[in-house]
């Protein structure tokens, strides 16, 4: 599958430079997509639970999950568990097949009108990528090789992107969660890992205006009895795929956004 995708999208472009001429070059995988919602927060912030509570409307929602267990066993190779272990050698093959598999997700077509995934290449890029380039986990060679194809996907490949639901949550809770369900490629991360993704999530989908006007803010603290209720509350804006941006992002209560700002 891995093959077939970069055969189609090499094609496709290569295409696309003989009709140059014209002007007008469509990205591949456009206009093939549905409303599509992006699950974006740190890890532990409930992405999982979040999905499981939209089964209930598959008939109207395809579900897409983090392709984890592909990171897990890349014939036979855990990448995810190497790029934890050692990750100035592994970061760079891993996020490349990330990238990869994100874009398998992007462009996976389906019949149904709302698309529901788990992250996306654009955290991949501007949280984990980032983060590993500011702590010099990957070197300038590395991050320009990576930045250089992500230039190629902004202006080859269509990546829909209508709603951006930023699950949003304090690195403490998160931690506390992460030791609790002790997935073993987790168990080296300290909290200072998730403090800086926290602070990374907050630039790109609070701070930065290219992005912020799709996002939709939930409260993700709340503990499993609370946080049904806010996952009901943008039912509406997910099955129904029609969003009218509120005024200012929603939490559960303007003191709880002042301690998380």
């Amino acid at each position: 599958m891995t093959t077939r995708l970069l055969g189609r999208i090499i094609s496709f472009v290569m295409a696309g430079n003989s009709a140059a001429v014209t002007g007008k070059i469509p990205k591949y995988a456009a206009g093939t997509q549905p409303f599509t919602v992006l699950i974006e927060g740190n890890i532990g912030s409930g992405k999982t639970t979040f999905l499981n509570h939209f089964q209930q409307f598959q008939e109207k929602i395809c579900l897409i999950t983090e392709p984890v267990e592909k990171w897990r066993n890349v014939r036979g190779v855990n990448l995810l568990k190497l790029m934890y272990k050692e990750p100035e050698r592994w970061a760079m093959p891993f996020q490349s097949y990330v990238t990869l598999t994100m874009l398998q997700s992007h462009t996976q077509q389906t019949q149904k009108p709302v698309k529901l995934m788990e992250r996306s290449i654009f955290s991949s890029r501007y949280c984990f990528v980032e983060n590993m380039y500011r702590n010099k986990i990957i070197d300038d060679g590395m991050y320009h090789v990576l930045q250089e194809w992500y230039n190629f996907i902004d202006n080859s490949i269509h990546v829909q992107a209508d709603l951006i639901v930023y699950l949003r949550t304090t690195p403490k809770v998160v931690y506390e969660r992460m030791r609790k369900r002790a997935r073993s490629e987790e168990s080296c991360v300290p909290i200072k890992y998730l403090e800086e993704l926290h602070k990374l999530h907050e630039e790109w989908l609070i701070e930065n205006p290219e992005f912020n006007n799709k996002v939709v803010v939930l409260d993700a603290d709340l503990d499993l009895e609370h946080i049904g209720s806010e996952y009901k509350r943008y039912e509406n804006h997910i099955i129904n795929p029609t969003f009218i941006r509120q005024q200012q992002a929603v939490l559960v209560s303007p003191s709880k956004r002042r301690r998380m700002e």
